[in-house]
């Protein structure tokens, strides 16, 4: 308790005493001297700190609009038609003339007729009105829409009795008579937390708010004493402009990788055929070749033939394995399919593309690549045709699996995920092959991340010129973070729904 009242506003420890005998805000208002708007900031806080618990009472409230104060005054048209019509009969341009509205005669013909109050006769494109006993005996007595013009306004619509609710059916009908609105009173009561610290007894006097640049400049700060944050208190939210929250999970990734020491490839997203495919050892008759898996540009549809070392090694390798020692794929190289330009189906090109570069950037060395690739795909909660890749690769003569699972970990378990796991995979470019899984907290279940292993002397042989071990793999992001989200549904992460977009917490892992 003590705590409590050391974090009490000055407006709180203002309202607070007269909650015991005040419930309504004006109430509260008039107690506290304060005005209505700082009671209900008060109260708000209060109700945070679980003091006080409020609630709203709506009311609808019935006031008279322009043309009802006017016909309280002068009385309703149909009433000075009627003294009128007493005198003879008149017709509606009289009427109008003697200060009776053209909008306001139908209303008063429909109304007097409905009450068999007056004759009509036409004659040409004149109307002539008479009164008729009826409409005497009703000149003689107040009607039910005049008695309630007459009430004191505002009223609530609730207490309305059934003549009165008759009345007000009738007037509410016609223009700007009557209006209604829909008022909030705030009640508020203690909780048994409010009224112990009440019983217990607040101090008026608090601590300072704020901490002037003047106090930090004489060191008159160290005699205050200033009031004491509840940094735990709900807070309103709001609606800032931020960073996609995808983007911000890459940066955040990125920044694992930096730490890590690595240094981040970057490409193009077209590639040929040969470095997409040709230069990791993928067979020129896979079927992740085909339209129905890969997208192919069709303008322009080629690239252009690499520096010559590059491509006839790569040509070796498919044919007979080069100096590799393996057989190769023991077809023709077919040069149209390796000058296909595509959309990168993976990062790993990236990889490709700097490992025939290692020997001039220099060995050991680590990279890293987090961009967009792209497949074929059905789209489905699980797979988009457009998705980012977390691409990784570790040049060193003494590199083993024992490494390559310990990069994995250790990024794991930064971005999130304490428990990894890695399970026995194939890939056409690396052997051995692994691939990553993580234990999904929700889902309560190991769940696929991606793929991983060392390449195969066909890929480093071939692009570097001697074998060297070569540490890779492709994990998919989305599917990373998805769970921090809380995002069952992949495509969601592109939605742009913007309530979603507004209320996604920051990237923030510890």
């Amino acid at each position: 308790m003590e705590n409590t009242a050391a974090n009490l506003h000055t407006l709180e420890r203002k309202v607070l005493p007269h909650l015991d005998k005040h419930q309504e805000l004006t109430a509260l208002a008039t107690a506290s001297k304060l005005q209505e708007i700082e009671v209900m900031r008060a109260l708000q806080w209060l109700s945070n700190k679980g003091l006080v618990e409020t609630e709203q009472e709506k009311t609808d409230m019935i006031s008279l609009d322009a043309n009802g104060l006017r016909y309280r005054e002068e009385g309703l048209p149909e009433r000075r038609a009627l003294k009128l019509l007493e005198k003879g009969s008149q017709s509606t341009q009289e009427l109008t003339r003697h200060g009776i509205g053209l909008q306001e005669i139908n209303i008063v013909i429909g109304a007097l007729k409905k009450k068999a109050a007056i004759n009509i006769k036409k004659k040409d494109k004149h109307v002539t009105l008479t009164i008729t006993e009826q409409g005497r005996r009703l000149l003689k007595k107040e009607s039910l829409e005049e008695s309630f013009l007459k009430k004191r306004f505002p009223i609530p619509a609730a207490s309305l009795k059934p003549e009165e609710r008759f009345a007000y059916n009738n007037l509410k009908k016609r223009k700007d008579i009557l209006k209604t609105e829909t008022r909030k009173a705030v009640k508020a009561t203690l909780t048994k937390a409010g009224a112990a610290l009440l019983k217990e007894g607040i101090s008026q006097a608090t601590g300072l708010d704020r901490l002037t640049p003047s106090m930090l400049k004489d060191g008159t700060w160290k005699k205050k004493r200033f009031r004491a944050y509840d940094v735990s208190t709900n807070v309103p939210r709001i609606n800032r402009g931020k960073q996609h929250f995808v983007n911000e999970a890459i940066e955040y990734a990125k920044s694992i990788w930096l730490e890590m020491g690595f240094k981040e490839m970057t490409g193009t997203q077209v590639q040929t055929a040969f470095w997409d495919l040709d230069s990791l050892f993928v067979p020129q008759d896979h079927p992740a070749r085909e339209m129905q898996d890969t997208y192919y540009l069709k303008q322009p549809a080629n690239g252009r033939v690499p520096d010559k070392q590059a491509w006839e090694r790569v040509k070796a390798v498919h044919e007979d394995g080069g100096d590799t020692g393996s057989k190769g794929w023991r077809t023709p190289f077919d040069k149209g399919l390796a000058l296909k330009n595509l959309l990168r189906t993976h990062t790993t090109v990236l990889s490709a593309q700097t490992i025939a570069k290692a020997k001039q950037t220099g060995i050991p060395a680590k990279f890293f690549a987090i961009s967009k690739v792209y497949r074929n795909e059905a789209l489905d909660w699980k797979h988009l045709f457009e998705f980012h890749q977390v691409e990784g690769i570790v040049i060193d003569p003494n590199a083993n699996l024992r490494h390559l699972k310990g990069y994995l970990e250790e990024f794991y378990k930064k971005i999130g995920f304490p428990k990894v796991r890695m399970r026995p995979g194939h890939f056409p470019y690396t052997e051995p092959s692994i691939e990553p899984e993580v234990w999904h907290p929700i889902k309560e279940q190991w769940v696929e991340m991606g793929g991983a292993g060392i390449f195969r002397p066909e890929v480093t042989k071939t692009l570097i010129g001697e074998e060297i071990p070569v540490l890779a793999w492709g994990l998919g992001l989305e599917r990373i973070i998805s769970p921090y989200y809380d995002i069952h549904d992949i495509r969601e992460l592109y939605d742009n729904d913007l309530k979603q977009l507004q209320r996604m917490k920051n990237f923030i892992k510890t």
